[in-house]
């Protein structure tokens, strides 16, 4: 059995906060690997002008991910899901000897409840929210809060989470890096043509 935590995101770009909260999670859940879910298109960020083409970010974050146990993956554009709920379920049933837990930033669980049926997630695979600079406020105010503060589990028995009824929450607290991608794009728009044209063969082989 392989413990797999799962980052899904934009990754526009990834970058090194990315990176570090998958070591941390790796650390503080005793997971084998962390599978970067690069999404061939957000619902919640549908019709973004500055959303990078999928190879380009799935370049940036091959380039991130090297020479750790992470592995950048385009698998949600190959299973043909869009929604998180859709890919957990094709998941589970496609790796039955991996148990994985779904990993997602304060900000992430603010507006969780947007998520469709956030609670059959839940349902479906333990949940481990990282504490982010500003967000704990509206994290905690947020209606799936409410839900879900009945299932939490303490930060010191993380590690036992395969062994947790469903649902299960987990709070985990690392040094934050307060790095942005909105804030990268921001300093350099044209950010995309370091993978255009010097493509990274490299990084993280994704999950077949």
């Amino acid at each position: 059995m392989k413990r797999i935590g799962l980052l899904g995101g934009s990754f526009n770009p990834a970058h090194r906060g990315h990176r570090a909260i998958s070591l941390a999670a790796i650390a503080a859940l005793d997971l084998d690997e962390v599978w970067w879910l690069v999404s061939p298109g957000n619902p919640l960020k549908a019709g973004s002008p500055d959303m990078a083409p999928l190879t380009v970010r799935m370049a940036s974050a091959r380039r991130v991910a090297r020479r750790a146990p992470i592995r950048a993956t385009d698998i949600e554009c190959r299973l043909g899901t869009r929604y998180t709920i859709d890919t957990l379920d094709k998941l589970i049933a496609r790796y039955p000897r991996h148990r994985f837990i779904w990993l997602m930033g304060a900000d992430n669980l603010a507006q969780f409840h947007r998520w469709r049926d956030w609670r059959r997630i839940a349902r479906r695979t333990p949940i481990a929210v990282i504490a982010r600079p500003g967000y704990e406020g509206i994290a905690r105010a947020a209606p799936a809060t409410g839900w879900l503060r009945h299932f939490v589990h303490p930060a010191a028995q993380a590690q036992d989470w395969t062994r947790w009824s469903l649902p299960a929450l987990v709070l985990l607290r690392f040094r934050p890096d307060d790095t942005s991608a909105t804030r990268l794009r921001m300093a350099d728009p044209a950010w995309q043509r370091h993978f255009v044209d010097n493509p990274d063969p490299g990084g993280a082989m994704a999950p077949s």
